[in-house]
């Protein structure tokens, strides 16, 4: 397996920021520059995302993806941090925060996967739709994403506030979708399975979900039962999938309450 690609900024404590399924850690672009005052941020790119490379056959599931961060973190000298993760990136984090609650400070969930009570038993077609477009059309899209309608094809079922998208962001997610060689294996790494191992309440969470998720919805993928009990839940108004693009400056005070709560 190959090791992850990550990147360090700022000073403070150790923050771990992971992204979602057919994602990259560009994804957190918009709040790193604010989180970089107050901690040291890592980025780490998943594998088979961004730019690491997909060791065929390698484990995909949430739970050995989150053994295999705190590894690397370990390579890296990090043995206490906070996390916060998007969809997968929130359930490959709830898993770390499991598996080893004594090196996770906090948590925080931006739209986490895995809190449902009906596992999936197949790929959700609407996100093969969103691989299908990244991939045939990521020559086209340096130019096609200077243009509304085509940042609409991309980004308004992500978020009812795509208008407001930099071009850098939406170029930066079409790149991310149409290079990711994980994207199907962490897909059937998450077939028949839900996040359901305990959190001990000396690890602070905060869930966020935003208000129009249509990724995953609040009737079939927001289950509160499932998520640790003493987790803090929010629901952000105007707010998609990725409520780090659409709420950056709340996203980031929650992390920092989060944060503060730790021991």
């Amino acid at each position: 397996m190959y090791p992850l690609k990550y990147e360090i900024s700022g000073s403070g404590d150790p923050l771990v920021l992971i992204h979602g399924m057919g994602s990259a850690s560009t994804a957190w672009k918009p709040i790193r520059p604010m989180l970089n005052q107050d901690f040291t941020v890592i980025t780490v790119d998943l594998p088979g995302h961004g730019q690491t490379p997909y060791s065929k056959g390698q484990p995909m599931d949430p739970h050995s993806l989150g053994v295999y961060v705190l590894e690397q973190l370990t390579s890296l000298g990090i043995d206490r941090f906070h996390v916060a993760g998007n969809s997968l990136g929130g359930w490959v984090s709830l898993e770390m925060a499991s598996y080893e609650p004594h090196r996770v400070r906090s948590l925080v969930g931006v739209a986490p996967a895995g809190l449902w009570l009906n596992p999936y038993n197949a790929r959700y077609p609407g996100t093969a739709i969103a691989r299908f477009l990244a991939r045939y059309t990521a020559k086209i899209a340096p130019t096609a994403l200077h243009f509304e309608a085509a940042r609409k094809l991309g980004f308004a079922d992500v978020s009812p506030r795509w208008k407001e998208f930099s071009y850098e962001l939406c170029l930066d997610a079409t790149i991310a979708m149409s290079t990711a060689e994980g994207y199907y294996p962490a897909w059937d790494g998450m077939l028949m399975k839900r996040f359901d191992s305990f959190i001990p309440e000396s690890v602070p969470v905060t869930i966020i979900f935003g208000d129009t998720d249509r990724t995953l919805p609040a009737t079939t993928c927001q289950e509160r039962s499932v998520a640790p009990v003493h987790a803090k839940w929010i629901l952000f108004p105007n707010t998609g999938h990725a409520p780090m693009w659409d709420a950056p400056l709340d996203v980031v005070d929650e992390i920092k309450k989060v944060a503060a709560l730790a021991s």
